[in-house]
């Protein structure tokens, strides 16, 4: 009784560091909130529209998130199909600059694997899909986050709502 004792209090005492640091999702030392900055997963039954997007390295060395532009409406759901035509593994990460940046520094001190519904992480040749509602207005970030990766041109911008690319605008100039 006296080693059963003994050898289930070392257990617990040799597993309490690994629960202490949470899952993937919290483990760098935070707590998330109910719903993101960038919004919340979407219900794929009530997607108002499709994005389809490539990851894939060029010639020239750059890495490339390509899509139409991800101009997208405040609470508008969107299904990206995301295909990895790239001859590396690459992953795709919806969330804002800043927390894209965070969460970068953590993924260059170890190799990890995702499961948060923002994102996906995709063998070359594979592909998937993220269902998004994106909640909130802002200037947001598809990035991929492993090392090398984002430094090489793996990002791009993703306009919500008021935040929705300039370009799109017209001006008229009036006579005064």
């Amino acid at each position: 009784m006296r080693n059963l004792l003994l050898t289930t209090s070392f257990a617990i005492a040799l597993s309490a560091p690994a629960f202490a640091a949470g899952t993937h999702d919290g483990g760098h030392g935070e707590t998330k909130p109910a719903a993101m900055m960038v919004g919340m997963p979407g219900d794929a039954a009530k997607v108002d529209r499709t994005i389809d997007v490539t990851l894939l390295e060029n010639d020239e060395g750059q890495m490339l998130i390509e899509s139409e532009p991800m101009d997208i409406k405040e609470g508008e759901t969107i299904r990206f199909n995301i295909t990895n035509k790239g001859e590396l593994e690459h992953e795709f990460v919806l969330d804002t600059v800043e927390r894209n940046a965070e969460h970068k520094i953590e993924m260059a001190k170890m190799d990890m694997e995702h499961d948060d519904p923002n994102r996906i992480r995709l063998d070359a040749g594979a592909s998937g899909e993220v269902v998004w509602t994106f909640a909130n207005s802002g200037t947001f970030e598809a990035a991929c986050l492993i090392p090398g990766h984002y430094e090489s041109g793996m990002h791009r911008e993703v306009a919500v709502g008021d935040q929705m690319a300039q370009a799109d605008v017209e001006y008229t100039v009036t006579g005064r």
